[in-house]
């Protein structure tokens, strides 16, 4: 299940890469007008800003929605450390022993 979510996460990220990069700036407007009217043909009079806008906002409601799971699913998992296998060092673990209050030194 973990990696199912991590691959559509990945997928969305792709998606949402392409479909941005697919819209035009605020200054195409400008483009249009000295005779580069390209951006009608495929998706209607309206151009692609509609569709695209729509699409932007259904992809990163997506990846919202896969990040939030996963961050929920790594968080209820059990930490793992990679130290706890290790053995503990020998001068930590054998220290002096500390006099006691009552006992003294035989001089």
């Amino acid at each position: 299940m973990h990696t199912l979510i991590i691959m559509v996460h990945v997928i969305c990220t792709l998606f949402l890469i392409l479909v941005i990069l697919l819209q035009t700036g605020k200054g195409a407007g400008m483009g249009s007008g000295l005779g580069a009217g390209s951006n009608q043909t495929m998706f209607g009079s309206s151009g692609a800003s509609n569709f695209l806008t729509k699409m932007t906002t259904a992809i990163a409601t997506l990846f919202m929605i896969t990040s939030l799971t996963l961050a929920t699913m790594s968080s209820k998992e059990k930490s793992r450390s990679i130290m706890s296998e290790t053995e503990v060092p020998a001068a930590a673990s054998s220290a002096p022993p500390v006099p006691e209050a009552g006992d003294e030194k035989s001089e």
